[in-house]
């Protein structure tokens, strides 16, 4: 057996042990639905949309957490073999979990199966997918197609009722994405650059037709060399980039640098890997979406904060 095997099995093993039972949510609190997991916020609550009520949807994560270098935890692990169904993003965002799931013997569907996807540009993962095709409203309409067939493969009998789900969120993020393209449809030329921490903006920079230029390509990097900051600062003057932005799940640090050497401003905070707490500003994907749209264009056209 291979040694990363061993040591999934071992984990396992012992998360189980630790449960004492199994078939049950991790909060103890199980309703008899049949539970989906998802890897990330996001995913959760996209999920809830199309499931309604027939299906228990938990998430991995937590709201606010860095997805791409996360580290299971024995409690994860103990969750996810007690699952019904597994979703997660695939293209490379959740190398941390794939390992695992490998080895349970519980359904795992990717919900970015069949999204036309773009490739990271440059940085230590060059040529690999972009992981983030959610940040496209089109592209998850996807992402639902796929959740409605997992679910109804799941439970045959509320099939309908998932095709219907689908049906009528599919709808809202058509709206959604128009209303992006709308919004930033008149924006001169210069201003049509989306400059970020992260370049988690491919697909929305190509649907809303932006130029995107970011520090670093993941955020599996960490943090931003000196070249990266000066060739951020170099774009930023020489298309005379109006603001910048960065992620809710990394630190400003470098980006606020950027803003001190130009005469960018800093347009505000986006958010992409996680949704905040349900008091928060993005409660739901709809929000993060809208959010996201709402920061870009006041800033760009002049409103930033």
């Amino acid at each position: 057996m291979p040694k990363r095997a061993v040591v999934a099995t071992t984990l396992i093993a012992a998360a189980l042990a630790l449960s004492g039972c199994s078939g049950v949510p991790a909060n103890g609190q199980g309703d008899g639905r049949p539970v989906v997991l998802t890897t990330f916020t996001v995913l959760a609550d996209i999920a809830e949309e199309v499931a309604g009520e027939h299906l228990r949807v938990e998430s991995i994560t937590k709201v606010g957490a860095e997805i791409h270098g996360y580290e299971p935890t024995p409690g994860d692990l103990r969750r996810a073999s007690q699952a019904d169904l597994i979703l997660d993003n695939g293209l490379n965002l959740e190398a941390w979990f794939e390992r695992f799931v490998a080895d349970l013997d519980v359904p795992h569907v990717v919900v970015s199966d069949g999204v036309e996807v773009m490739s990271i540009a440059d940085g230590e993962a060059e040529g690999l997918p972009n992981p983030h095709a959610w940040m496209s409203a089109l592209n998850t309409q996807v992402y639902v197609d796929n959740m409605v067939d997992a679910f109804s493969e799941l439970d045959p009998a509320h099939a309908d009722d998932y095709a219907a789900n689908g049906e009528a969120y599919r709808a809202e993020l058509q709206a959604v994405h128009d209303e992006l393209v709308a919004e930033l449809s008149a924006l001169p030329a210069n201003e049509r650059a989306l400059v970020t921490c992260e370049g988690a903006f491919s697909y929305l920079a190509r649907d809303a037709d932006l130029t995107e230029q970011y520090l670093w390509a993941v955020n599996a990097e960490q943090q931003a060399t000196p070249q990266q900051v000066a060739e951020t600062i170099e774009f930023i003057d020489e298309q005379r980039v109006p603001a910048v932005f960065c992620e809710s799940t990394v630190s400003d640090e470098a980006m606020q640098q950027v803003v001190e050497a130009t005469d960018a401003a800093f347009g505000g905070v986006l958010y992409v890997d996680s949704l905040s707490e349900p008091d928060g500003p993005v409660p739901t994907y709809l929000d993060l979406l809208r959010h996201d749209t709402e920061v870009i264009t006041e800033a760009l056209t002049g409103g930033a904060r």
